[in-house]
């Protein structure tokens, strides 16, 4: 048997080597640092510009090249969303069930705006335009390899396809011939922008699917993930809000220092994630569960609850539908009715006009009203 002072000298000997293995971490976000270049496996998107001596009649000609080819691919876009129109009514696509996944939207902020409820409350909105989406390709579950694995693990029971979906067209002689070449075996046009979302093998859509405003619907609840504005090398104050010392009364060159970190004593170093000066901006944010207000056809413009979503004016953001449990369709907090599954086969008629949420107040219409016999 051991005796009382033994047990506790191996006790005190366990509890200092078990302490020094912890490392104290203030932030959870202390190794999110901003990606300043693009990986090692992207292709060189746009090219350098030479003077090529156009005329202005070749400059003409191939104007009128491209008008044409922009007409004939909205006309495929048509025809493959009749198709699908045609295989919904024949009962040849799969109906919509919870755990389904869609795809997303590539989408531009253009701005914020206020709305008001029907009792008078204010709301603020955030406008973002959906521009040219298109299907460019997709990959089944058995050839998807992402070069980097995601962290949650993969469901290999009901494992996911990946949609790249391109937005915004753009000039093709602008980009590099191996950009292009992304596009080549799909028939799409050269876009800005590309994005991978990962659906189940259910929700996959043919090449050159247009996706618009319609893949949405009023009420619905939706998550947005851009990258937050570039504030580039930031003190304290602006950083992370700090007070700052008083302006006067001795205090002397410290009124917008950070002050003691409380790094003295047996730690004698800096803590991982301890708010000091550094780059700020430039990180991806999601803001989750926001509720789609108002939708405007005509422009495939759609307003969305929140005035903090991540990016700049004219920014490119990603709207996918919500994965909180109790925002999601089929949920007791979500929207009523499946969603558009795949896609919304016939587009919102825009000589409607736009489409309110019943809550709020259209201005469109009388909000007092007198009768004839009133005085």
């Amino acid at each position: 048997m051991f005796s009382s002072s033994t047990v506790t000298t191996l006790l005190r000997q366990c509890t200092i080597s078990w302490s020094n293995t912890i490392i104290p971490v203030r932030s959870k976000n202390y190794l999110n640092r901003p990606r300043l270049r693009n990986p090692v496996w992207f292709v060189k998107k746009t090219r350098t510009l030479h003077n090529e001596q156009f005329t202005t009649d070749n400059t003409a000609f191939l104007n009128e090249i491209k008008r044409e080819t922009l007409l004939a691919a909205s006309q495929r876009n048509q025809s493959t969303l009749l198709k699908l129109a045609q295989d919904e009514q024949n009962g040849q696509l799969i109906q919509w069930s919870p755990g389904m996944k869609r795809t997303g939207v590539i989408a531009k902020k253009i701005g914020q705006y206020p709305l008001w409820t029907k009792d008078g409350q204010k709301i603020r909105t955030t406008l973002l335009q959906i521009i040219d989406n298109e299907v460019v390709k997709y990959i089944p579950p058995e050839e998807y390899r992402p070069a980097q694995e995601p962290r949650q693990s993969r469901n290999w029971r009901k494992p996911y396809g990946c949609l790249l979906v391109g937005a915004e067209h753009g000039d093709p002689s602008l980009f590099t011939k191996e950009y292009a070449g992304l596009f080549k075996s799909s028939g799409v046009l050269p876009k800005k922008h590309l994005c991978r979302f990962i659906i189940s093998p259910e929700a996959q859509l043919p090449i050159g699917t247009a996706l618009t405003v319609s893949h949405f619907r009023v009420g619905d609840y939706v998550d947005v993930r851009g990258l937050t504005v570039d504030r580039g090398f930031q003190g304290v104050v602006k950083r992370h809000g700090f007070k700052g010392m008083p302006k006067s009364h001795g205090v002397t060159k410290t009124h917008r220092r950070p002050g003691n970190i409380g790094a003295g004593g047996n730690k004698a170093r800096v803590w991982p994630g301890t708010r000091l000066p550094g780059h700020m901006g430039n990180r991806w944010r999601v803001l989750r569960g926001l509720r789609i207000l108002r939708i405007n056809p005509q422009y495939n413009v759609m307003w969305v609850m929140g005035s903090n979503i991540a990016g700049s004016t004219n920014g490119i953001v990603y709207i996918y539908d919500t994965i909180l449990p109790l925002r999601q369709h089929g949920s007791k907090g979500g929207p009523a009715g499946p969603p558009p599954f795949p896609t919304a086969f016939e587009p919102l008629p825009a000589s409607n006009g736009d489409v309110w949420l019943d809550e709020l107040h259209d201005f469109r219409k009388l909000s007092i009203v007198y009768s004839a016999g009133s005085e």
